[in-house]
């Protein structure tokens, strides 16, 4: 088993590939009580064309997250109530890119791994469990397209991205989950729920040695074949449209703004264009900018503005929201600012202050178990390590975040979505 020391930020963490293809991370933390468990595949909700056995399979929208409600049926019961029963606080999420399933306790560790392991790898699905899943899901479907701030941001996907499937929803469409079949779970959950297609990432007082003997001992001896995934033509750096509107039940105009930039190559480069994309948003939105200031000085925002990086296999961009009387004043001002970066850099001291803040809010993440465990899975699927942040970040320049800025936030690269109030009588 590998042991690997991050001096910079005080972590051990312990590394070890095991004979099914499986990677399994641990982080022993003796002075704690309790125990976090994170079981990751790296499917999601966009890897919705895959070929496995050289046969091509393209899935309707919705189906990664369709899975995960499913999994956690067994036939002797449901392991939610299972892990409950034992102490355990369980869940699972769908992102765009891996699928997660964790817990945590304090009592029954090993038993709680055991049941995370057994229910995520062995499926069992009935017509009857998928067609009742249907309505619950549906109904979840309704409640997240009746939200403006969601609604806002999947019209800003639409608009950066012609044809990526970033710009559908990860829980798909009513219309897209009526066609998932049992068949359909199984087969999505043959390509991509393989141990070599995962990872376990595991944080508390345990140990690593046992963590892999547990694993070793519930999941498949050997891997199996591992889907490849298609998400159509690369895509230019031009938006799809510029503007995207639309009207809900709002007390004020609601907007995303997003510049959409190179997508990112697996490995450590990932991690630094993340950590450039981080810092070139400090430095032109962030609460200590002259822009900031500006902005909520002429009420063009307000406390709810907020702003990111993202990133995955084949898009990137960087995107702010939040609720403005004027959301084109809000664009044309940070073009502006933009524009003026470019001209006359950015100051050095905000440059110090930035970076310093920065690297204080990751290092302070460190202190949850989530954060590690989510953050390494993540990472492992990109390509790098999670804890070595703190050595790319020191060497990341404010030129790097100047020339980011420079190159993305530019006029053909912007697209702006806009929910506004209904008009009376609509």
């Amino acid at each position: 088993m590998e042991k690997l020391e991050f001096t910079k930020v005080g972590e051990t963490m312990y590394h070890e590939k095991l004979e099914n293809g499986l990677n399994v991370f641990v982080f022993p933390k003796p002075e704690f009580h309790k125990g976090y468990a994170f079981f990751a595949t790296n499917y999601g909700g966009m890897d919705m064309r895959f070929c496995l056995g050289g046969e091509w399979h393209s899935t309707p929208a919705g189906v990664a997250h369709y899975l995960e409600h499913k999994m956690f049926d067994t036939e002797e019961g449901n392991a939610l109530q299972e892990l409950a029963a034992n102490g355990a606080s369980p869940n699972a999420f769908t992102s765009n890119d891996i699928t997660g399933y964790y817990f945590d306790s304090t009592e029954k560790f090993e038993e709680n791994l055991r049941i995370l392991l057994s229910f995520v790898s062995i499926p069992w699905f009935t017509q009857e469990s998928v067609d009742k899943e249907r309505g619950i899901i549906g109904q979840e479907i309704g409640m997240i397209e009746d939200d403006p701030n969601w609604k806002c941001f999947m019209n800003l996907m639409v608009a950066l991205y012609k044809h990526h499937p970033i710009r559908t929803s990860v829980a798909g469409s009513v219309e897209s989950i009526a066609q998932i079949t049992p068949e359909t779970l199984y087969a999505c959950h043959k390509a991509f729920y393989d141990p070599a297609n995962m990872a376990l990432c595991v944080a508390g007082p345990v140990d690593p040695e046992h963590i892999c003997d547990v694993a070793r001992d519930i999941l498949p001896k050997e891997a199996g074949p591992i889907a490849v995934k298609d998400y159509g033509e690369k895509e230019g750096t031009q938006v799809a449209k510029i503007l995207m509107e639309e009207q809900m039940e709002v007390s004020a105009p609601i907007f995303h703004l997003g510049w959409k930039g190179e997508a990112p190559v697996n490995g450590e480069a990932r991690l630094r264009q993340e950590l450039v994309g981080e810092l070139a948003l400090e430095v032109l939105l962030g609460s200590s900018s002259p822009l900031y200031a500006k902005l909520y000085r002429e009420g063009l925002i307000n406390q709810e503005f907020g702003y990111g990086y993202e990133s995955g296999f084949g898009y990137a961009f960087l995107a702010a929201n939040g609720e403005s009387r004027d959301p084109e004043a809000v664009r044309m001002a940070v073009a502006e600012e933009a524009a003026r970066i470019g001209r006359e850099r950015v100051d050095k001291a905000l440059w110090d202050r930035v970076k310093k803040g920065v690297y204080g809010n990751r290092v302070r993440g460190l202190n949850s178990f989530e954060s590690l465990c989510v953050g390494q899975a993540q990472a492992f699927f990109a390509g790098y390590n999670f804890l070595r942040f703190a050595e790319v970040f020191d060497s990341v320049t404010r030129e790097e975040a100047e020339e980011l800025i420079a190159s993305w936030v530019t006029e053909k690269r912007t697209a702006l979505s806009i929910v506004r109030a209904k008009e009376e009588g609509q």
